[in-house]
């Protein structure tokens, strides 16, 4: 780790002397400035680090060395008090260390789907976009419904959403895959206990300049938006369905007023779903394992399950049951995050070795 920190350092002391004979050459002089504000925190911990390494060497060294058995109590004290800084430090120097995803900061568009349950499964997508919608505004995000398709008894069969807010992607690309919920639907006179299920896919948000879509490769159709009621319903065509000709996607726009916005809306999704596929394409090629990892969004995977009969919600991804549904439900989703964070870090630290 040691060397690791020390080629940083070094790379760091480069950025340090260049920005100081960068002249006016802005561009080159906010990479260098990004770099090196990239860097700082594991150059001020890697000094931290180093400081503490003399302390506790000087320690053993007198604790060794010394005839005086005060002095070797003292000694040993302070490496007793050190010891846990030490495991602190490393902990903290290894995260930093840790490859970023470039993803991480961005806005997330998140979509869900109704799965196998009919109307259940529609009213459980809406309970799924409180969800997500209450943790936004706990972290002070905030939520833009890009396009959405309502049942009559209030449901989703499918709703997309923009959530904007730093480290969005961070937190919320956990959530991607299969969930599940057991209950007594409203529909159902019986009293018996369904189980239905949604699909949540995560998609980064994607700059225009990062994916080139060529014209030829998209096929546009612009239709008469379908209102709540009749006298919702628009006159003109404002809404907009594109339809990606090499991989056969499909993205439908029509909540906003004008076709512009639709369309413009509509490409966003496009690009942050080829994106998408790009990405998990790439990753495959370096390493098949990686497929398996938490956040790699697999819709196949069946990641959490929310029972309402016993009000518990239980992760399957880490075995790890909150006993406490209506909270989850009212966005209190740090428990599952926080922990799956901590295990993708494990992950990504046991792979490289650190």
């Amino acid at each position: 780790m040691l060397d690791k920190l020390a080629g940083i350092e070094q790379r760091f002391a480069e950025i340090e002397r260049e920005l100081a004979t960068v002249g006016d050459d802005y561009k080159r002089a906010a990479a260098l400035a990004k770099e090196r504000a990239d860097l700082e925190p594991i150059v001020q911990k890697a000094g931290e680090y180093r400081s503490l390494l003399k302390q506790i060497e000087e320690a053993r060294q007198l604790l060794e060395e010394s005839d005086d058995p005060e002095m070797r109590d003292l000694a040993k004290a302070e490496l007793d008090d050190l010891a846990p800084r030490q495991a602190q430090l490393e902990a903290e120097i290894k995260r930093l260390l840790l490859p970023k995803d470039p993803r991480d900061e961005r806005n997330v568009i998140i979509e869900i789907r109704a799965g196998t349950g009919g109307e259940e499964a529609a009213l459980f997508a809406a309970d799924l976009f409180r969800m997500y919608t209450r943790y936004a505004e706990r972290k002070g995000w905030k939520v833009e419904v890009l396009s959405a398709n309502e049942t009559g008894l209030g449901g989703f069969k499918e709703i997309t959403f923009l959530v904007k807010g730093k480290g969005a992607y961070s937190r919320l690309k956990y959530e991607a895959g299969v969930h599940r919920v057991q209950r007594v639907p409203t529909t159902e006179s019986q009293g018996r206990i369904h189980t239905s299920t949604a699909t949540v896919a995560v998609l980064a948000e994607v700059d225009d300049v990062e994916i080139d879509i060529p014209d030829k490769d998209i096929k546009i159709d612009v239709y008469k938006s379908a209102g709540a009621g009749g006298q919702n319903v628009q006159k003109n065509a404002t809404a907009v369905r594109i339809t990606h000709l090499p991989t056969g996607i499909v993205v439908a726009c029509q909540d906003e007023r004008s076709q512009l916005q639709n369309k413009l809306r509509a490409m966003s999704i496009l690009k942050a779903r080829l994106y998408e596929i790009e990405e998990a394409r790439r990753r495959a090629e370096q390493d098949e394992a990686r497929r398996s990892q938490v956040g790699t969004g697999e819709r196949s995977e069946k990641i959490r399950t929310y029972n309402f009969p016993q009000s518990r919600v239980t992760d399957h991804r880490i075995n790890k049951s909150v006993y406490n549904l209506p909270a989850v439900l009212d966005g209190e989703l740090d428990d599952f995050i926080d922990e799956l964070a901590t295990r993708e870090e494990a992950e990504r630290l046991a792979a490289l070795g650190i």
